[in-house]
């Protein structure tokens, strides 16, 4: 593969990384009533997820969803059901004060990851974007060595988007923001997560 291809790939996926989605609702909250710490902890999650679904499409994955369409349907009820979950508990703890040092938030390190890795795996529409990226940009013949470095990419790519998300919505004012407006937010927050679990399972 050409630096070129490499490039493209790492640029389409920023843009698709970048636009709004369940991950981006869940970090920006969590960066705001948890901080920074919780925060990058979920950026890696949503990297290591991205991976995930990337090394999955190389493996043909999206191929088995186009011979199979059902698989891809549990998939998409299976994602959904999480999410609304996320919105049930968001709505259920909105009106719970936070921790005086938020910094120190009640969740440990395995069940934050958890959390990203499991928003992010949820979302069917992460491989099938991958599924047709690859399909139009990875020549045939590439190499295992390719492939390595394509995931690394998706990684880095994945990663340093929702480290710039999580860096920038703990910062003070964001979260003195939060910190005032936490019972209103939270249940905005809510409603977004189950809108996108209901247009994940109706899509």
């Amino acid at each position: 593969m050409t630096l070129a291809a490499f490039a493209s790939i790492a640029l389409i996926h920023l843009m698709a990384a970048i636009s709004p989605g369940p991950s981006f609702v869940v970090i920006t909250r969590v960066a705001a009533a948890d901080g920074v710490r919780n925060a990058l902890i979920l950026a890696l999650a949503f990297g290591v997820g991205a991976a995930v679904w990337a090394a999955a499409a190389m493996l043909g994955l999206a191929a088995l969803f186009q011979i199979a369409p059902v698989l891809l349907t549990a998939l998409k009820f299976a994602g959904a059901g999480f999410l609304l979950f996320i919105a049930y508990m968001m709505w259920r703890h909105a009106d719970d004060p936070l921790p005086l040092d938020a910094d120190r938030a009640p969740n440990g390190a395995a069940q934050v990851f958890r959390l990203g890795l499991l928003t992010q795996l949820s979302n069917p529409k992460v491989p099938v974007f991958f599924g047709a990226v690859f399909v139009g940009i990875l020549p045939p013949e590439i190499t295992w060595t390719e492939k390595a470095i394509v995931l690394a990419l998706v990684l880095l790519v994945e990663g340093g988007w929702y480290i710039l998300v999580a860096r920038l919505f703990s910062l003070p004012r964001a979260r003195a923001g939060y910190v005032r407006l936490k019972r209103l937010l939270d249940r905005v927050f809510g409603g977004l997560i189950a809108l996108f679990g209901i247009r994940i399972a109706a899509g």
